[in-house]
């Protein structure tokens, strides 16, 4: 499956290095086939070694860039690794695929190179990827959201301080991920001299057949050779707004998982008492000033405290949990954060006695735009009893689209891995027909990172006059979760009149509730 050549690519030649001294992984053959082919069709030749003797100077001198292709363990002696420095020191390339960052844990030369140490891995399975970086070689060819199945690591330290991240895995499409809502997977940056490209995926011997893969790689080894040009040198932010399961904190007081159906990812944190605490130590607690929570309560309610550092650490603000109805029963509570935090963010939990709420997930919110906290004492407004879904399924129109991949029925098919985008231009809209009149309570709506910074949701019986049902101009993305008064309906549209990004606007998923 060769990718197109690079015509403009001169000649060069890349070592791929795959030497274990811990486990191996069978995709490695794989691997080195896919990366010849790709050689062979954009004008580089490859060496591939499993001899540490490969590492001298004067040998890698004759190579634009480096591959640990999936290596383990301590795989060079002082020698080679002084010799891999001076290559890097002297304009080299380092290319690290998935366990190379499970590899010479004792270098520390080695540990900046490659960015983030490996901590752990959940079982194969399928993921969202979220592509931060657009334009880079390796990225530009990506869906911004690439749903794929690989193993996928946990590191020991997030990269993002010293690295351009291009893109992260979206830990709510998942189970198994202990870094919370900035989670990243692939990233580069210039090192001493030299320039280094990581990805995380790539364990499976398919991945070296996909051709989005294929392409991801090539674009790395092309950045890393210096043959194409990339902005690698600018250390990305976290994203302003990021949603994170509560079950996937890295520490905890007196809590339980528990499988819960309204919940979403099917799990919940609960039996909290007074005093319990999660703590998230990959969720930075520096610069939020928003902080939002989906719970639900049938005990007495409480009071989350958000902190800084650790579970007695600075209070950067608190929302009250009022009983909502039923321990399934969700709804959002949200509040604003002082924005002056350092460290991880803790949730702490206070009370009286006995269980107090369950918390599903938690949205925290950077910058100017914090969320309008929830008032007190008055809960958020829970749906009708007896709504259900009327949505799924159903026709649905749109203004544009941006291309066939993104089709406005991905909206209604139930699958949180299709979206509809739109052409990246003001307004849009997009239209779902319920088949008859019905009688509409709620519209939730879940944005992909292009989202509707202003939009309103409009109701019509013949599909020609429209009343606006709900409106906002200050929609922090995620999922946006409406209730609005009975109101008889066939179609109900969102209709965009501000956009959040450059894109258009962007849903996985849009449902409307009723009777």
């Amino acid at each position: 499956m060769p990718v197109t050549a690079m015509a403009a690519d001169p000649a060069y030649k890349v070592l791929v290095f795959s030497k274990t001294a811990g486990f191996r992984h069978d995709a490695i053959p794989a691997g080195i086939t896919a990366l010849r082919e790709l050689g062979t069709a954009n004008n580089f030749t490859v060496d591939a070694t499993e001899d540490a003797a490969a590492f001298t100077t004067a040998n890698l001198a004759g190579y634009r860039a480096v591959v640990f292709l999936m290596t383990t363990g301590d795989v060079l002696n002082a020698a080679q690794q002084t010799a891999m420095e001076s290559y890097m020191a002297a304009g080299g390339g380092y290319v690290g695929v998935h366990a190379a960052a499970d590899t010479e844990y004792d270098w520390p030369y080695y540990g900046g190179l490659v960015g983030a140490y490996f901590s752990s891995h959940p079982a194969i399975q399928q993921v969202t990827v979220r592509v931060e970086d657009a334009v880079h070689p390796s990225t530009a060819h990506l869906p911004r959201a690439w749903v794929r199945t690989d193993e996928l690591y946990n590191y020991r330290t997030n990269p993002r301080s010293t690295a351009h991240v291009l893109a992260t895995l979206d830990e709510s499409t998942y189970s198994g991920g202990t870094m919370g809502a900035d989670h990243p997977i692939a990233w580069c940056k210039p090192y001493q001299g030299g320039r280094t490209w990581y990805t995380g995926l790539g364990h499976t011997a398919a991945s070296y057949t996909e051709p989005n893969f294929r392409a991801h790689l090539l674009g790395g080894v092309r950045y890393a050779a210096g043959v194409v040009a990339a902005d690698c040198g600018t250390v990305t932010q976290p994203p302003a707004t990021g949603t994170v399961e509560a079950e996937s904190f890295t520490s905890q007081f007196g809590v339980q998982v528990v499988d819960k159906a309204p919940a979403h990812g099917g799990r919940a944190v609960g039996y909290i008492d007074n005093g319990d605490w999660l703590g998230f130590s990959s969720v930075a607690s520096a610069g939020a000033t928003g902080f939002s929570a989906r719970v639900a309560s049938a005990g007495a309610g409480g009071t989350i405290e958000v902190r800084a550092g650790s579970a007695t650490g600075t209070l950067l603000g608190s929302v009250p949990v009022t009983p909502t109805g039923g321990w399934e029963t969700f709804q959002t509570v949200t509040t604003t954060l002082a924005g002056t935090g350092t460290g991880p963010l803790f949730l702490k939990f206070t009370g009286g006695a006995g269980s107090l709420f369950d918390i599903d997930d938690f949205t925290v919110t950077r910058g100017s735009t914090p969320p309008t906290p929830t008032p007190t004492p008055t809960p958020t407004p829970t749906p009708p009893t007896g709504a259900v879904l009327l949505s799924s399924g159903r026709p649905v129109t749109a203004s544009s689209t941006e291309n066939a991949g993104f089709p406005p029925s991905a909206v209604v098919d139930g699958n949180a891995g299709t979206r509809w985008s739109s052409a990246f231009a003001d307004p849009q809209w997009i239209s779902v027909d319920l088949g008859s009149t019905k009688s509409v309570t709620r519209v939730r709506l879940q944005w992909e990172a292009a989202y509707g910074r202003a939009y309103r949701i409009e109701t019509s019986t013949n599909n020609t006059t429209w009343t606006a049902a709900s409106s906002t101009t200050a929609s922090d993305g995620g999922t946006d979760d409406i209730t609005i008064p009975a109101t008889n309906a066939r179609y109900v549209r969102v209709y965009g009149t501000q956009r959040a990004t450059a894109y258009g606007y962007s849903l996985w998923e849009l449902e409307v509730y009723g009777s």
